[in-house]
């Protein structure tokens, strides 16, 4: 893949379509192709082939899908099974029937066991039961791996999956009942400095462990992976770093400039416990992340002031 390259980047509006779309004209790729929902509606067989047929990109980055936090997860289990089951059905068969080079799938971690031995390796999917709150979503997203592994396997496809940890950046949602737990906590603490508030309540105890990627660092590993990976296993893209859902909320207080204090909500699930990927076979390849937390926070909060309240 190099710069004149027909490229289509599915889901280019979301947190990681946006990041992917952006690294492209960084790099001053000239042919890269975006449709808004609107013009192009995903789950529309019919139209996807339509596409595909007239287009005929060589190289597809699949980040469409229907995505949200645990409220929403457990709130709508089968809008997001039918509609990412449905969105990549459809585009992983179109880039196959129209001759396609290459795709990647981007997937997301919570397709491994719940409970899966840590660091997460790829070898552990379906090694044990998911998390009940994101499941149905889970599901979708191992049908898609699998999907692609057939398409490979039996008509050619040369079809990549890539398994990304908990994302945060530009371009995210930050809507309440859609948001994953840092844009949603970003969004609760300004809301809070903001109105003085002495208080911010938190879901859970604070003790799980999660790992957060810049979705630009996510970005230039898919672009690099589109380049340089060509098996057929799944492979894990992630920061390498660990921090508590407590300590990320004192990183997220600070960020904000929010001087007040922490109300747990226990009576509220925590999710798994522990997620963090293992990246032995990305780092081989040559790749790390670049950008640390702490900074990667303080950058996604004014990007937040800028676009969701106004600047101050």
């Amino acid at each position: 893949m190099d710069r004149s390259s027909h490229v289509f980047v599915a889901g280019h509006r979301g947190l990681v379509g946006s990041a992917i779309l952006r690294r492209l004209r960084a790099e001053g790729f000239e042919r890269v192709l975006t449709r808004p929902r609107g013009e192009l509606d995903l789950t529309d067989g019919a139209a996807v082939q339509r596409f595909f047929g007239e287009e005929r990109p060589e190289y597809v980055f699949l980040a469409a899908a229907r995505v949200g936090g645990i409220a929403a997860n457990a709130s709508c289990p089968a809008d997001f099974i039918r509609d990412n089951l449905l969105i990549q059905t459809h585009v992983i068969d179109a880039a196959w029937r129209h001759g396609a080079r290459k795709l990647l799938f981007l997937g997301s971690s919570c397709i491994y066991p719940r409970l899966a031995p840590q660091p997460i390796r790829e070898e552990h999917l379906l090694t044990g039961p998911l998390e009940p709150t994101n499941q149905a979503y889970a599901v979708a997203k191992i049908a898609g791996i699998e999907m692609c592994r057939a398409y490979r396997e039996q008509r050619g496809l040369a079809a990549v999956s890539l398994m990304p940890t908990n994302l945060y950046g530009p371009g995210d949602s930050f809507e309440p009942q859609r948001s994953h737990v840092l844009p949603a906590l970003i969004r609760r603490f300004e809301e809070a400095r903001r109105g003085g508030l002495p208080e911010v309540a938190v879901w859970g105890t604070g003790a799980p462990l999660r790992e957060f990627l810049h979705v630009d660092d996510l970005a230039d590993a898919a672009v690099f992976l589109m380049r340089r990976y060509d098996g057929d296993g799944i492979i894990n893209v992630g920061s390498g770093d660990e921090v508590s859902i407590k300590a990320l909320v004192g990183m997220v207080a600070d960020a904000v400039g929010y001087q007040g204090s922490v109300a747990w909500d226990t009576t509220k699930p925590d999710g798994t416990p522990r997620k963090r990927l293992d990246l032995t076979k990305l780092h081989g390849l040559g790749w790390r992340r670049q950008i640390p937390l702490r900074e990667g926070l303080v950058s996604t909060v004014a990007w937040f002031r800028e676009h969701h309240l106004g600047a101050e």
